[in-house]
């Protein structure tokens, strides 16, 4: 049985979809709970007076990252802005490396999307 889409067409949905959950869930759990999430913002910025404000609005950069992935227009850009966004995290918070370590496959993933299209 012949598939519609080729296998770069393939790698880069099963990519797409799977950025774009890791990017609403961590969301949707900030939104839920954003006292839970001001500890993975950089230190200078989780001692802001407004930092649950901050996480929310990470949050809604996260849902549009997300359905922009979905979308799969111009995906090698959303692939870029997710690996940077992944790497900060990673980078901003080196003593949170034991949670933060799976980021590191992410960025991966996301460069490999940008890679594909």
């Amino acid at each position: 049985m012949k598939s519609i889409l080729s296998k770069d067409q393939r790698v880069a949905l099963l990519l797409r979809i799977g950025l774009a959950a890791v990017f609403m869930y961590a969301a949707v759990s900030s939104l839920m709970h954003p006292d839970q999430w001001i500890g993975y913002l950089p230190p200078f910025l989780a001692k802001m007076q407004d930092a649950a404000s901050l996480v929310k609005l990470f949050a809604l950069a996260e849902i549009v990252l997300s359905l922009w992935l979905l979308s799969g227009k111009f995906t090698n850009y959303a692939g870029l802005l997710a690996a940077a966004m992944l790497a900060g995290v990673v980078v901003s918070q080196p003593s949170a490396l034991i949670i933060t370590f799976r980021d590191i496959g992410l960025v991966f993933m996301a460069l490999a999307l940008a890679a594909t299209d």
